[in-house]
C-alpha cells in the first residue's frame, strides 16, 4: 500500500467522527466553474460546448472541506451506518445509480464528482443541490477509497412505509431475516426487481438497503422495489399471513418440500423467507412459517449463497408469469 493511501486512511480515521457530527449547510465562498454539456455538429461529432448555466460547479481542493462532509470516510461501515439513517441521507455511487435515484423521486442534497466528469451531470435537473468537483486525489483522501466511477451523490431518504401498506400492493414478496452482508442484500434486490418480486420486507436486524455498497451492487434497483421493516420479529410474520400470503421458509431441513413441488395455492401469494448467509433462518422464524421449502442440491452441495438461492427461488415461483 502506498504512503499516500496509508495517510489517507489515517486522515479518515482521525477526522471522520468529528466531521460527521455536523452535516453542514454548503457554503459558496470558493471558486465556481460551470457544468457544460457537449452539443453535436450536423455530422454527429462533438462540436461547440453548450454551457448549462443552471448547474454551477464548486471546486473542492481540500479533503476536509465541510461542504463535502456527507462523503467523509465512506469505507467505515460502522460509522456510516450509525450516521446515515439518523441524518436521513444515503450515498449513491456511479452515474447510472444516481440517475435511477433521481428517477425514483429521491431528492439530492449534493453531488461530488471527479473534475474531469462534470459534463456527465450537465443534462440533469439537480434542483438546489450543489455540485462539487475535485481531483481524484482529493476524492480519495476525503472518501477513503479510489472513486473509480468518478461520480457520487448524497440523497435524502424517504419515510419508510408500514409493512401493511407494502403487503397490500404486492402479490409476491421476499422476507429477509438478519441479512447483514451488503453485497448479498444488494444482489437480492436486483434479483427481486428482475424476477417478479413485488416487495422486500426486513427483520429489525437486517442491514440498511440504502448503504452505498448495497445500492451499487443492486445497480440502483433498491429504488425500484418497495420495502419496509418489521418492528417485531418473528411476530411480523403473522401480519404477512393475515394479508393472505403463504410464508415459505427456505431451509435445507430434511422435512422441507422441494420448491418445484409447491401447490398452486402455495404459489399464489408467496412470501419467501430467507436467512443470513451461514446460520440461515432461526428456529423461531421457521416455526412461524407455513411451509419449509428447499432447493434440491446435487453432488453433496448443501446450499447456495443466499443471493443466488433467492434468485433461483424467485425464478421458480414466477416461472408461469406472463412475460
Amino acid at each position: 500500500m502506498s504512503r499516500r493511501v496509508r495517510s489517507a486512511s489515517a486522515w479518515n480515521r482521525a477526522s471522520a467522527r468529528s466531521s460527521l457530527s455536523s452535516f453542514t449547510t454548503p457554503l459558496y465562498n470558493r471558486s465556481v466553474v460551470r457544468c457544460q454539456a457537449p452539443s453535436t455538429t450536423s455530422g454527429g461529432r462533438s462540436g461547440a460546448v453548450r454551457q448549462n448555466r443552471r448547474v454551477p460547479v464548486h471546486e473542492i481542493t481540500e479533503p476536509d472541506d465541510d461542504r463535502i462532509a456527507d462523503y467523509r470516510a465512506l469505507t467505515d461501515v460502522e460509522l456510516r451506518t450509525r450516521w446515515e439513517p439518523p441524518h436521513g441521507l444515503f450515498i449513491a455511487e456511479g452515474e447510472l445509480v444516481l440517475r435511477r435515484a433521481l428517477r425514483a423521486g429521491y431528492a439530492p442534497r449534493s453531488f461530488l464528482v471527479d473534475a474531469k466528469r462534470v459534463d456527465q451531470l450537465a443534462d440533469l435537473d439537480t434542483g438546489d443541490a450543489p455540485v462539487y468537483a475535485a481531483s481524484p486525489d482529493v476524492l480519495q483522501r476525503a472518501t477513503g477509497f479510489h472513486v473509480h466511477r468518478g461520480v457520487l451523490a448524497s440523497f435524502r431518504r424517504k419515510p419508510l412505509p408500514d409493512p401493511a401498506e407494502v403487503l397490500a400492493a404486492a402479490r409476491r414478496v421476499v422476507i429477509l431475516e438478519d441479512v447483514n452482508n451488503h453485497t448479498n442484500l444488494g444482489a437480492i434486490y436486483r434479483g427481486a426487481a428482475a424476477l417478479g418480486v413485488d416487495a422486500v420486507l426486513l427483520s429489525p436486524t437486517c442491514a440498511d438497503p440504502l448503504y452505498r455498497r448495497s445500492v451499487r451492487v443492486s445497480m440502483g434497483e433498491v429504488f425500484a422495489v418497495p420495502y419496509a421493516k418489521f418492528e417485531r420479529w418473528p411476530a411480523g410474520l403473522d401480519q404477512v399471513r393475515e394479508a393472505g400470503f403463504t410464508v415459505l421458509a427456505m431451509t435445507p431441513a430434511s422435512d422441507a418440500v422441494p420448491i418445484q413441488r409447491l401447490t398452486p395455492a402455495q404459489r399464489e401469494r408467496a412470501a419467501l423467507l430467507l436467512g443470513a448467509e451461514g446460520p440461515g433462518l432461526t428456529e423461531a422464524a421457521q416455526a412461524a412459517s407455513d411451509v419449509k421449502v428447499v432447493l434440491p442440491m446435487r453432488r453433496g452441495v448443501d446450499s447456495l449463497n443466499v443471493a443466488a438461492a433467492a434468485a433461483v427461488a424467485f425464478w421458480e415461483l414466477g416461472r408461469d408469469d406472463p412475460v
